[in-house]
């Protein structure tokens, strides 16, 4: 059974950086699309960003354009998010997730993702 496990989350002050890790068990990340997710009390998941599946390609929501980064190391089988210029509105938990089929594309849909992690808290507050 395929597993998921996010780390890096945190406190940190606005305008400060974090990188959260999203490591798969079970499964390959390879030729998969992954894609992060993010949850504040009282809103909905929110899509925050989708590596491809084999072009590489990255997808940003627009709140984040500009200060987020995901890779992929696939020799350790594990997908990143670099967060910069962080701000108070960033404090949310993020998911990783993937998709099962092996050459699917991104997308913002979460239902359409198979695989979830448990999530990791990240705090932006001074």
């Amino acid at each position: 059974q395929g597993q998921l496990v996010e780390s890096g989350g945190g406190l940190v002050q606005p305008g400060g950086s974090l990188r959260l890790s999203c490591a798969a068990s079970g499964f390959t990340l390879d030729y998969r699309a992954i894609g992060w997710f993010r949850q504040a009390p009282g809103k909905e998941r929110e899509w925050v960003s989708c590596i491809g599946s084999t072009d590489g390609n990255t997808y940003y929501g627009d709140s984040v354009k500009g200060r987020f980064t995901i890779s992929r190391d696939n020799a350790k089988n594990t997908v990143y998010l670099q967060m910069n210029s962080l701000k108070p509105e960033d404090t949310a938990v993020y998911y990783c997730a993937a998709r099962r089929n092996v050459l699917s594309l991104c997308t913002e849909s979460a239902s359409r993702y198979d695989y979830w992690g448990q999530g990791t808290q990240v705090t932006i507050s001074s």
